[in-house]
């Protein structure tokens, strides 16, 4: 098939009424040949790359040509070329991408897998993964990977974990007008802490609102109708933060809780993450030791679950087995 003819069937579609391509069928098959086009353009990108044709024209590299010539963002550019380049090395999701089973951003999150061990791990995984890929959500996938480095890389995920840490950071500023401006960098851990609170703080802030509009109105306001937009309400919610912190004074600071599943492992298989599915390693949970509550989870062979003494702090040890079981 040549380029004109595929210019030729595109344009087709667009002279096409929207609707008639609107049913489930279709948009199924609109997004697995865009995958397939996307693989196509991504190792055409390689090749363009290696061949040096980006040359004549003066630009620095392919990426530099990619984002003149084709409008491109240079971070987009980028990723294009290198993901590229990254495809001669995993066959399978290349084949499969190639076949609309998959799509870019699932291929990606392999190719960013560049640790030695990982990267060798992979040649011997690939086809198992590739399967996985196919047929779990993208969210889910993305996890496996997450298991599949600590599995095969466990010093290198543990060093990245403490490098991850080290990035912490956040920066507020005043500007001339008197506004702040402020960006944040946080490690699993600490930036779930606070999510957790500020999405809590935040709850209570649409509450509010939605019961002043509802009064307001006489009726059930829709989501314009309140006075305050979703990031105005984080952005009060963040203040509110602030502002218990003052009044709390000798207050007790929430602490995490750790709970350590003893035998989950042989029965079900690896699992270290957070309550809200975050995947950390074993070793990003060490800072916060000397200030967490420990509970202790034997898994038996049954179905049973026995809970150790820090149960004390709920309400029913039971509940918190079907919890940590299920």
């Amino acid at each position: 098939m040549t380029l004109a003819a595929l210019t030729e069937a595109i344009d087709k579609l667009v002279d096409a009424d929207p609707f008639t391509l609107s049913d489930a069928e279709s948009i199924e098959s609109l997004h697995r040949d865009l995958a397939r086009l996307e693989a196509v353009v991504t190792r055409a990108a390689a090749a363009f790359d290696a061949a040096g044709s980006w040359a004549p024209d003066g630009a620095r590299d392919a990426a530099s040509w990619l984002a003149v010539r084709c409008h491109l963002p240079k971070k987009e550019a980028r990723r294009r070329v290198r993901l590229g380049r990254r495809l001669s090395a995993i066959p399978s999701f290349t084949d499969a991408w190639l076949a609309g089973e998959l799509t870019a951003a699932q291929v990606g999150a392999v190719a960013r897998l560049g640790r030695t061990p990982v990267v060798e791990a992979l040649t011997d995984h690939e086809e198992t993964l590739c399967a996985q890929a196919r047929t779990l959500r993208f969210e889910s996938f993305v996890k496996a990977l997450a298991y599949f480095e600590q599995l095969a890389d466990p010093d290198g995920i543990e060093a990245d974990e403490l490098e991850r840490r080290d990035r912490r950071s956040v920066h507020l500023s005043r500007s001339i007008s008197g506004l702040w401006f402020g960006q944040m960098t946080l490690d699993p851990i600490s930036g779930t802490i606070v999510d957790d609170e500020l999405r809590r703080l935040e709850k209570e802030l649409f509450e509010i609102d939605w019961a002043a509009a509802k009064e307001r109105l006489g009726r059930d306001p829709i989501p314009a109708d309140l006075a305050r937009t979703p990031g105005q309400r984080q952005a009060d919610a963040l203040v509110e933060m602030a502002s218990r912190s003052r009044a709390a004074g000798d207050g007790r600071r929430p602490v995490p809780l750790f709970s350590v599943f003893v035998g989950y492992e042989t029965l079900h298989g690896r699992i270290c993450e957070l309550a809200n599915g975050a995947v950390v390693s074993p070793g990003a949970l060490l800072p916060w030791l000397d200030q967490a509550l420990v509970e202790r989870a034997v898994f038996g062979s049954g179905p049973r679950v026995e809970i150790g003494p820090a149960t004390r702090l709920y309400g029913g040890a039971t509940r918190r087995a079907i919890e940590l079981r299920d």
